[in-house]
């Protein structure tokens, strides 16, 4: 499997690469760019193409080194509509509320298209796996929607949702590697390429050459639909590739900072779905962290959890303890974060 993954991933990073560099002068023709605002405090125009070159990325590398499958035609089906729908916001600023019917539909070709749902949680009380049954279906739709805001809400400083979709397939390859899961194991890699190349063109030295460019909703909508479709096939129907608690150890900072911002705009009484600046990197920079170390900080903590995740299902850590420290890690973060400023003055002194 080595020199199938080194092949994918000097395949795909190069035809993301390539897709960049075709995309930019045509999104700067049609007006597919981020302009500077209120929440958006950048310098220029930049390009929103980053999730379209990894859409292309996908379409062509799935060509090259995946089977041809009913599964994966509506795993690609849906990526297609997922980016449709993340670059009409782009391009129009779509409301929350229709983002949000449109994932649910979308969400639906997984589950009622494929088939796939979360029906077996694994064993998370010690008494035998939990079967959700009738509440499956429900259960997997608001899940394919948590995973795909997690994932856009973290789009706020430079390279932050692409370092985090980085973290979670290097995760998913590591899983599916373990399990010898090849055809999982290839679109966590492709992945793993175009948010390689992507990265390089919006952080690293390419962007000096050929100009900075954003990820758009288009690609954050994309990686969080792509992340949790990965996780229900690699935990249900049959050949289960790693247990469900560890997903939640690989998308962990997405997860919390989603669930904690939103119950802090409902203690305002605001909306869950408003938009704000009261996101975990808003929080580092108030604190005075610069957007690249708050970037680096938070990356870390991604990449601890992620590993303390892949050390539990290695090392078969008991689903229930796994499940306990998450909640109690995250009760943490959300009394911290609701009390942030009252700490920011003590850390302050």
């Amino acid at each position: 499997m080595e020199l199938i993954s080194n092949t994918i991933f000097a395949w795909a990073f190069a035809i993301a690469c390539l897709a960049i560099v075709g995309l930019r002068p045509i999104a700067a023709n049609i007006g597919l760019v981020d302009r500077p605002n209120a929440r958006k405090r950048h310098l220029g125009h930049v390009p929103l193409i980053g999730g379209i070159a990894i859409y292309f990325t996908l379409l062509v590398a799935s060509q090259l080194f995946l089977p041809k499958s009913q599964l994966i035609n509506l795993y690609l089906i849906s990526c297609s509509f997922m980016v449709l729908i993340g670059g009409l916001d782009d391009f129009y600023d779509v409301s929350a509320k229709i983002r949000l019917v449109a994932q649910l539909l979308i969400a639906s070709i997984l589950v009622l298209g494929a088939g796939h749902a979360l029906y077996d949680m694994g064993n998370l009380l010690g008494f035998g796996n939990v079967h959700l049954g009738i509440f499956a279906l429900p259960v997997t739709l608001l899940a394919v929607a948590t995973a795909i805001n997690a994932f856009n809400m973290t789009d706020g400083i430079d390279g932050l949702v692409g370092v985090l979709g980085f973290v979670t397939f290097t995760s998913l390859c590591v899983l599916f590697y373990w399990a010898n899961n090849v055809e999982l194991f290839t679109i966590s890699a492709i992945f793993v390429a175009a948010l390689s190349a992507f990265l390089l063109f919006n952080l690293g030295g390419l962007r000096r050459i050929f100009g900075k460019i954003f990820m758009g909703d288009a690609g954050s909508m994309m990686i969080g639909l792509s992340v949790i479709w990965l996780l229900v096939l690699g935990t249900q129907n049959g050949e289960v590739s790693f247990r469900p608690v560890t997903a939640l150890w690989i998308i962990a900072i997405p997860l919390m900072d989603m669930f904690a911002v939103m119950h802090r705009r409902v203690k305002k009484g605001k909306s869950p779905l408003s938009a704000d600046r009261d996101h975990l990197h808003h929080i580092f920079m108030r604190f005075g962290f610069s957007s690249k170390s708050a970037l680096l900080a938070i990356s870390m903590l991604s990449i601890t959890m992620a590993c303390f995740g892949l050390a539990g299902e290695y090392y078969e850590i008991p689903e229930g303890l796994m499940l306990l420290f998450f909640v109690f890690i995250f009760i943490v973060y959300d009394y911290s974060f609701i009390h942030i400023w009252k700490i920011s003055r003590w850390f302050r002194k």
